[in-house]
């Protein structure tokens, strides 16, 4: 449970560092970012006539994120009590 709460810490405040580092020349690497999943645009449809599903999934990662998440993972080794 306390790595799930190091994992989402480590998100959140990578993305905000990730948007504070945008506009910042030589920090601007750190936003960069990738997006996976089904495009928003055009998700996947299923449709069998009685009832019409659609499926959509779309997430994005930065390289802030990633070091975030590296550094939340150390932090719980580091902290977990045993």
């Amino acid at each position: 449970m306390l790595l799930i709460f190091f994992i989402l810490a480590g998100i959140v405040l990578g993305g905000m560092l990730a948007n504070l580092c945008a506009n910042i020349p030589f920090l601007s690497w750190l936003a960069y970012s990738s997006s996976i999943g089904f495009n928003a645009d055009s998700p996947f449809v299923l449709d069998l006539s009685v009832i019409k599903l659609t499926f959509g999934f779309s997430m994005g990662i930065s390289v802030a994120q990633i070091i975030t998440i590296a550094l939340a993972i150390f932090c719980y080794n580091k902290t977990n009590l045993r």
